[in-house]
């Protein structure tokens, strides 16, 4: 089947412009640090508040961080490694928790409502663990949430933030194509986002189409607008999920994936075999519960995670019950 080429022409056009500004703002930065992809393990965990976040405390409650946790919050000028450069300090209010996962686990996500709401209402964990995979980031655990409602797209800045901070900054060029893919997924997302197997079909099917495009580029394939929908096809049909996905979320999710690939990360090897964990590993995730303390690379961030639903599930649980 064949995409609309005049309006796949307009899109990509588009794109690419959008892609070449970044570029120019964000080669020679990405030049200068270790490469356009995450190598180093992150060495501490993080806590990065949003600009707009006002419960700080109880913020910090919700993500179960303790002293041990570097301290930092948003920045409007991080909105660049989402590709944007009109957010407000307000629109930055989703806050994360970052820290160290073992080595070889890949990116894991937990979303925590916030005083019993969900408040990020447009984000799910696999999507956010998709787009920093794509983004360049690796063995990382992600806890968001928020003290007000929020589509939750502005997260992502807390984690590309810590990671800067811990002296492996990722090439803003690669992370705002990794976030045009998360933006395409969450309209694909929205008619199904009652169905947590969908999710995690879909947003696993993304990525292992992402890590095979890359494979072909690197071995000097072209790779046109119809190769990557074509390809994202056969995935979708192998998770059983074609049929739900309309054409015009098809075009969009192409479209993404292709500005995606002319990315310098998709030149970079080591992100075929991170997508391709990955999208094992999604196509099993069912809800926003990605890791289990088991997943943490230290344990004493791991004692606290397990410790924070003890403090605030468990134990208000059981005096509940008791009438305490």
């Amino acid at each position: 089947m064949k995409i609309d080429t005049k309006f796949a022409k307009l899109s990509l056009t588009m794109g690419a412009l959008m892609l070449g500004v970044l570029m120019i703002g964000s080669r020679t930065q990405a030049d200068q640090n270790q490469g356009i992809i995450q190598e180093k393990a992150l060495s501490k965990p993080y806590v990065v508040y949003g600009a707009g976040a006002v419960q700080k405390t109880q913020v910090a409650q919700t993500l179960g961080i303790n002293d041990n946790y570097q301290k930092l919050v948003t920045q409007v000028s991080d909105a660049k490694y989402l590709g944007l450069t009109q957010l407000k300090k307000s629109d930055m209010v989703a806050s994360v928790s970052v820290a160290p996962a073992k080595d070889n686990t890949g990116n894991l996500v937990n979303i925590e409502n916030f005083e019993g709401d969900k408040n990020i209402t447009h984000v799910f964990a696999q999507e956010y663990a998709m787009a920093a995979t794509l983004g360049g980031a690796k063995d990382l655990i992600m806890t968001f949430t928020s003290d007000k409602r929020v589509l939750g797209t502005d997260g992502l800045v807390g984690v590309y933030q810590a990671l800067a901070d811990d002296g492996a900054p990722l090439d803003p060029t690669n992370t705002a194509a990794a976030n045009r893919v998360m933006e395409a997924t969450i309209n694909g997302i929205a008619p199904n986002n009652m169905n947590d197997r969908y999710i995690g079909k879909l947003t696993s099917a993304i990525t292992m189409t992402a890590g095979e495009l890359a494979k072909r580029r690197q071995t000097g394939d072209t790779i046109d607008i119809n190769v990557v929908y074509n390809q994202l096809t056969v995935n979708l049909e192998q998770r059983d999920i074609r049929n739900d996905v309309s054409d015009d979320q098809m075009n969009q999710l192409s479209m993404a994936l292709q500005q995606y690939n002319q990315a310098p990360i998709s030149g970079a090897k080591s992100i075929v075999s991170r997508t391709s964990a990955l999208s094992d590993k999604l196509t099993k995730t069912t809800n926003n519960k990605m890791a289990g303390a088991s997943d943490f690379k230290n344990e004493d961030d791991a004692h606290n995670a397990s410790n924070w639903f003890v403090s605030n599930i468990w134990n208000p649980l059981i005096q509940f019950l008791r009438g305490n």
